[in-house]
């Protein structure tokens, strides 16, 4: 293990990823292509051969259910890492368990929130980092800022090194990016579509959206790993393109 959070060139950074994602893939296909990584996914490995394989012996793979707290203990004993992320904190009763987890065992705990945890109805058209965060039509965005808030407590309180990251709308090469879909993702709006049957939209259709592919998403991201700089830092990472309709998008060539 490195002394620091820096030194790429002369050892691994170790790190721990919680679960397989959209977004999380991407980066750990990334990471797979970068010297000086060493990663570990924790999940339940029911798509860890979609990254894991004989030409990625840098990859390890945990199986644990992250919800068994104890059993995740044992399994990670006295294992040190340089950085932790989590990708599926959605309330703050996970994060008081990952806190418990791993305030002993990091160097860098990065959690993904989300960009609509922004504040609705804006007050600017221009959103940074410093727009404030209250979302009063969302639980999942206020659950998203009730779990940055008890984070930032922890780093104000006890120095844990956090980072936050905000993704806007991330999409894959499995899916595309809709607001709303069916049980059977987001190809089943496609399909509507192609019948000529109503989808729904957001508002009037003319909301104005910034999509970011998840291999865009990955290079922004690496780039915060093991970086003494973000930590205690909030960042959103989005792609500079802002399209209107995107409903007309995904018709053209119907």
């Amino acid at each position: 293990m490195l002394s620091g959070l820096s030194g790429r060139s002369t050892a691994y950074l170790e790190q721990l990823f919680l679960r397989t994602t959209t977004i999380s893939t991407a980066i750990t296909r990334l990471l797979a292509q970068t010297p000086g990584w060493e990663l570990y996914l924790l999940n339940r490995g029911s798509h860890n051969d979609e990254v894991i394989n004989d030409s990625t012996p840098t990859l390890h793979s945990i199986i644990v259910d992250i919800n068994d707290e104890e059993k995740v203990d044992k399994m990670l004993g006295d294992m040190q890492f340089d950085v932790v992320c989590d990708f599926i904190g959605f309330v703050p009763e996970q994060l008081e368990r990952d806190h418990r987890l791993f305030r002993n065992r990091t160097r860098q705990f990065m959690y993904i929130s989300s960009a609509s945890a922004y504040q609705k109805p804006l007050s600017s058209p221009y959103i940074t980092e410093g727009t404030p965060l209250a979302n009063p039509y969302w639980l999942y965005s206020r659950n998203k800022i009730a779990c940055e808030e008890l984070l930032m407590r922890y780093y104000r309180e006890e120095g844990f090194p956090i980072t936050i990251v905000r993704p806007s709308h991330t999409y894959g090469d499995k899916g595309i990016p809709v607001a709303v879909h069916g049980a059977k993702g987001s190809w089943q709006v496609i399909s509507r579509i192609k019948q000529g049957k109503p989808v729904i939209i957001p508002g009037d259709g003319t909301t104005l959206w910034t999509v970011t592919h998840n291999t865009d998403f990955a290079k922004a991201f690496v780039g915060l790993m093991g970086n003494a700089h973000a930590i205690g830092e909030s960042f959103q990472i989005t792609s500079d393109e802002v399209l209107g309709n995107i409903f007309k998008h995904f018709c053209i060539g119907k």
